[in-house]
C-alpha cells in the first residue's frame, strides 16, 4: 500500500536537510582549501646599545608561497603599558611608516618575503625603546596562529656584554666537559698501568716459584 502524499513530505524532510547540510560542508571546504597555520617565530628577547642600530629578526613559516597578499606590521607595546601601537607596514615592496614619533625616519625595511623574512632595522635606538615589539605576518589564505614578540632591552654601552650570554655558556660548557675528559683519560691510563705491573710481578713470582 503506498503512503499518503503528506507522509512521503515528512519522510523526505530530513533526507533533503541532510543534503544542504552536505552541500555547505562542502562549499566551506572548497573555500578554505589551501589554507594552513603560518608560524611566526622572534627570539624572546635582545639587548641593544643605545645610540646603534638594532636589528629585530622576525622570520615565517607558510605553507603558501608569497605574493602581492602578503604583508607585515610590526606594533610596539611601550615598557610598563597594556596598549600597543603600530608603527610600520609593507606590503607590495612599499614601506608604510606610521606617524608615532619615538620611531620617525628610525626605522628601516631588513627583511625578504621570498625568504620568508620580516625583519626590520631601528636606527639610534636609545631607552624610549625599551619595550615589546610584534611582528604580525599575513599571507592568505594561511591563518596567523599567534605572532611574533620580541622583548628589546636598550643598555648603555659600557655594560652590554662583549659576548652574547649563550656564547659564554657555551664556551663554559666546553672547558668544563673537555677537562672532564682529560681527567678521565688520566685516570684510565693509571688504572691500566697500575694492573700491568701487578699482573707483571704476579708472573715474576710465579716463575721464581
Amino acid at each position: 500500500m503506498a503512503a499518503p502524499a503528506g507522509a512521503r513530505a515528512l519522510i523526505a524532510a530530513p533526507d533533503r536537510g541532510r543534503w544542504l547540510w552536505s552541500v555547505l560542508v562542502a562549499a566551506l571546504g572548497l573555500l578554505t582549501a589551501g589554507g594552513s597555520a603560518l608560524e611566526v617565530y622572534t627570539p624572546k628577547e635582545i639587548f641593544v646599545a643605545n645610540g646603534t642600530q638594532g636589528k629585530l629578526p622576525c622570520k615565517f613559516k607558510s605553507a603558501n608561497m608569497t605574493g602581492t597578499l602578503t604583508s607585515v606590521s610590526w606594533s610596539f607595546q611601550p615598557e610598563g603599558t597594556d596598549s600597543t601601537v603600530s608603527f610600520f607596514h609593507y606590503s607590495q615592496g612599499q614601506v608604510y611608516a606610521g606617524n608615532y614619533p619615538p620611531f620617525k625616519d628610525r626605522i628601516s625595511w631588513a627583511g625578504d618575503l621570498e625568504k620568508k623574512d620580516a625583519s626590520i632595522n631601528i636606527e639610534n635606538i636609545q631607552f624610549i625603546h625599551n619595550g615589546t615589539y610584534i611582528c604580525d605576518v599575513k599571507n592568505p589564505p594561511d591563518i596567523v596562529v599567534q605572532p611574533g614578540h620580541i622583548r628589546l632591552y636598550v643598555v648603555e654601552k659600557e655594560i652590554l656584554p662583549a659576548f652574547p650570554v649563550w656564547g659564554v655558556v657555551g664556551i663554559v660548557t666546553a672547558v668544563v666537559l673537555g677537562l672532564t675528559l682529560l681527567i678521565t683519560m688520566i685516570l684510565a691510563v693509571l688504572y691500566r698501568r697500575k694492573n700491568s705491573k701487578r699482573d707483571y710481578t704476579g708472573a715474576q713470582s710465579y716463575m721464581h716459584s
